[in-house]
């Protein structure tokens, strides 16, 4: 579900506290788009739909606190409203978050086994007893609490603040966003970063003067290229039956109401 996610997670934490890769900016910067940004709480919920429809293959992200399997793509335990891994430190993070908050928890007694699956897909230590203490803890509002703030903290707010920083509007912000979703924020040719690097060999975004469309398709692109870089992800139908889409109807502001297809199901926001 999530290709090259976090390789440096000293990385995500840095952008926590500034803008990722903020690219060069002109001196008489173009006027801020006027509409809201995807951090609107609107626009937001129509965010969390459209990365459940690709993610979990349902609009309710919030029944996704309790989901937890290994899906076979060498990252371990897959789990939660944006697929938290065993094998890539964001699970082993959101679990410390929860015991600092809630000591003795359910999970609190996985954190050395999580530390040591870290970086495999290995789940010694945590068979057979962590999928169905998972899914009593997230019954907890105080986990699903976490889950939230680990999804902003490491994910939304930094894809968000570069969607800004870059000028683009709503749909640009959300590119951004599943994009680091799926890829992550490291260093590897896949990662959120090399694609936008990718796209910005071929044009410029709109805080450097260019055309927001232009920009975005080859943003999209480079995004249908690295997917295609892994055999997991080499459906791209989130992009091209859904981002694409949004952007031939010119659709920059994510309006409802919105239509799309990933993975062969159809989708409807009114």
């Amino acid at each position: 579900m999530h290709a090259s996610r976090r390789t440096a997670l000293t990385l995500l934490a840095a952008v926590a506290a500034a803008p990722v890769l903020a690219a060069p900016r002109a001196t008489a910067l173009p006027a801020a788009p006027t509409a809201a940004g995807l951090d609107d709480p609107a626009k937001k919920e129509i965010a969390m739909q459209l990365v459940s429809s690709a993610e979990n293959s349902s609009l309710d992200w919030k029944a996704q606190y309790p989901y937890i399997e290994d899906i076979g793509d060498g990252r371990g335990y897959t789990a939660g409203i944006i697929g938290f891994c065993s094998g890539t430190g964001d699970m082993l993070d959101l679990v410390e978050l929860y015991t600092a908050r809630v000591p003795g928890n359910v999970l609190a007694r996985y954190l050395p086994a999580l530390r040591r699956v870290d970086g495999t897909d290995s789940h010694e230590g945590l068979d057979p007893g962590f999928p169905g203490d998972w899914r009593r803890a997230a019954r907890d509002r105080e986990f699903q609490r976490a889950q939230n703030d680990e999804r902003d903290r490491v994910y939304f707010d930094p894809a968000v603040r570069q969607g800004k920083a870059d000028g683009l509007g709503v749909l640009g912000q959300f590119a951004y966003y599943d994009a680091v979703v799926m890829h992550g924020d490291g260093t590897d040719r896949t990662s959120f970063r090399s694609i936008r690097k990718r796209a910005l060999r071929r044009a410029q975004p709109p805080a450097q003067g260019g055309d927001e469309v232009t920009y975005l398709d080859a943003f999209l692109d480079a995004r249908v290229w690295a997917m295609k870089q892994e055999e997991a992800h080499s459906d791209t139908s989130r992009v091209d039956t859904a981002q694409r889409v949004f952007l031939r109807e010119g659709n920059l502001n994510l309006d409802t109401p919105l239509d799309w297809r990933v993975y062969g199901d159809s989708y409807h926001i009114g």
